[in-house]
């Protein structure tokens, strides 16, 4: 079960990324935070064994650093 969690939610990341087809009207800032979100996701569910909390939580904390980052 937590491998189908993890291979469902790298393939939405990829979608994500790969759907975002305005990647031209982005600043970087924005580029950024897409990016860090999607990876912090995938580390979230990674440490936590595929649980909600881990994920979203580390999409969100992913989604800030990449923020900052972007500036």
């Amino acid at each position: 079960m937590k491998r189908v969690f993890f291979l469902a939610l790298t393939a939405t990341a990829l979608g994500v990324l790969s759907g975002c087809a305005t990647w031209d009207r982005m600043s970087a800032r924005e580029k950024a935070a897409v990016g860090g979100a999607a990876v912090g996701g995938v580390v979230g569910a990674a440490v936590s064994d595929g649980g909600v909390l881990g994920t979203v939580g580390g999409a969100a904390i992913g989604g800030l650093i990449g923020d900052q980052i972007g500036k």
